[in-house]
């Protein structure tokens, strides 16, 4: 696919690189000839220096050829006019990234009218993955493939947990649970297990099952599978606001913290049945007299990453709560794995992987057959949802006489409304949903799960 990114912030920079490596056609366009220069010959892409919103920089990045462009300025109102320019222009589908609370509540509206493809907050969306997560604590993570009916979960081995030196066949053999580990995360390896895979305290292990299964999975190591009943956040920002609203949606006791007095009296009137408490979150005292120690949940999501990495290293030491913390230095990924931290969200990841999901979706259509993406472990593993639409090489033979590729897993099928944990003996068909799971990235079909 041709596809053209407006915009090299740091979600430009994410859609470049990923979808450079997928086999795209990227082009990419922003004002500072530095960083495109950079870009291009880093990720060996097509690089326009101008404005994405004049239709002669459109032009000459070929807009009249493009399947998609993607506007990720740092101005909604350019993004917006990018996209309306890229439709006359080029008759192609668009996205666009929105922050602005203001025009978010209007997204419906402003999608249709203006006939983008896509409208996108990362705000909102980092929201919702906390949310979802504060659903089921005991995960880091989670996403859903064959529209909510299987789930892939990301969780911990905590110390004496009954999983501490179980093989992942003794899973199945002794606790009797129809899940299959797909993934385990130990230190910086990743290892896509077999059998006799033995597993270890502090290993981050990722499972595909449905959700009454990974439930049952969780009562029977001794994991608390419910909803926070509270949660205390940490920075009053949109995201701060955008979950508070969902949680309290949910039944969920919302306290949020905030040193502006100004943002505390505006979210008091956004959100009434919230508890807001104007107070500077570094001063340990203030947290300890607010709840901290007693709160189900916490979550830390100021404007500065450090803050939020200490906050949330405090809240670990101090409480059992589930702590999320927000970060937007993507380069801080390589060093927070070290750190003992629950869920780590950063908006700027979230938003390229809902976009990159959309252009699989795109793909699809025009030929590949991926159905939905998670790149479950940063850059080093993929989740992919596969639909068979036609015989193949891997239709109709039992799975172990298949010839698969080593690091790729089958790890569920899901075939009229029934949702298989394969065996060896079991086959794929013509119609089914498969999630693959591997560490080899860049997956267009399902028969490139195969050697030839």
């Amino acid at each position: 696919m041709k596809i053209i990114i407006a915009g090299c912030g740091k979600v430009g920079q994410e859609l470049a690189e990923q979808l450079s490596k997928e086999g795209n056609e990227i082009t990419i366009i922003d004002t500072r000839a530095k960083i495109v220069n950079e870009l291009a010959n880093r990720y060996d892409i097509m690089g326009i220096v101008g404005n994405g919103a004049s239709h002669l920089t459109q032009a000459e990045a070929g807009i009249e050829k493009a399947d998609l462009f993607i506007a990720v300025t740092g101005s909604d109102e350019l993004n917006l006019l990018c996209c309306i320019l890229a439709k006359k222009a080029g008759d192609c589908q668009t996205i666009a990234r929105i922050r602005n609370p203001e025009y978010s509540r209007e997204a419906t509206y402003i999608k249709e009218e203006l006939g983008l493809a896509m409208v996108i907050n990362p705000e909102y969306a980092a929201a919702m993955e906390m949310a979802r997560v504060l659903r089921f604590p005991s995960a880091i993570k989670i996403d859903t493939f064959a529209k909510g009916r299987i789930e892939l979960l990301k969780f911990r081995i905590q110390e004496k947990s009954v999983l501490n030196n179980m093989t992942v066949m003794d899973i199945s053999l002794k606790l009797h649970c129809d899940i299959l580990v797909c993934a385990v995360e130990r230190g910086e390896e990743v290892f896509i297990p077999r059998g006799n895979f033995v597993l270890q305290e502090k290993d981050v292990v990722n499972i595909i099952a449905t959700p009454k299964n990974a439930s049952g999975f969780f009562k029977k190591i001794g994991v608390v599978t419910n909803q926070v009943k509270d949660t205390m956040i940490v920075g009053g920002g949109d995201i701060a606001y955008y979950l508070a609203e969902n949680l309290l949606q949910m039944g969920i006791r919302v306290k949020i913290v905030d040193k502006s007095r100004e943002r505390c009296e505006r979210l008091f009137e956004l959100l009434p049945k919230a508890e807001v408490i104007c107070g500077d979150a570094s001063d340990q005292s203030m947290l300890r007299e607010e709840g901290m120690e007693r709160t189900a949940s916490f979550v830390a999501v100021t404007n500065m990453d450090e803050e939020n990495i200490l906050l949330s290293m405090l809240a670990k030491k101090k409480t059992d709560a589930k702590v999320i913390t927000k970060i937007n230095n993507i380069a801080f990924n390589e060093v927070m794995g070290g750190l003992d931290l629950d869920t780590i969200i950063c908006p700027k990841i979230v938003t390229a992987e809902y976009i990159v999901r959309f252009v699989r979706a795109m793909k699809n259509s025009i030929g590949s057959n991926v159905e939905t993406l998670y790149r479950i472990i940063e850059d080093k593993a993929e989740a992919l949802e596969f639909v068979i639409r036609k015989q193949s090489d891997v239709v109709d033979k039992p799975l172990e006489q298949l010839k698969i590729k080593k690091n790729i897993v089958v790890a569920c099928i899901y075939r009229n409304r029934k949702v298989i944990i394969p065996r060896g003996y079991d086959s794929m068909q013509v119609g089914d949903s498969v999630i693959i799971v591997t560490t080899n990235t860049g997956l267009n079909d399902i028969d490139d799960i195969i050697s030839r």
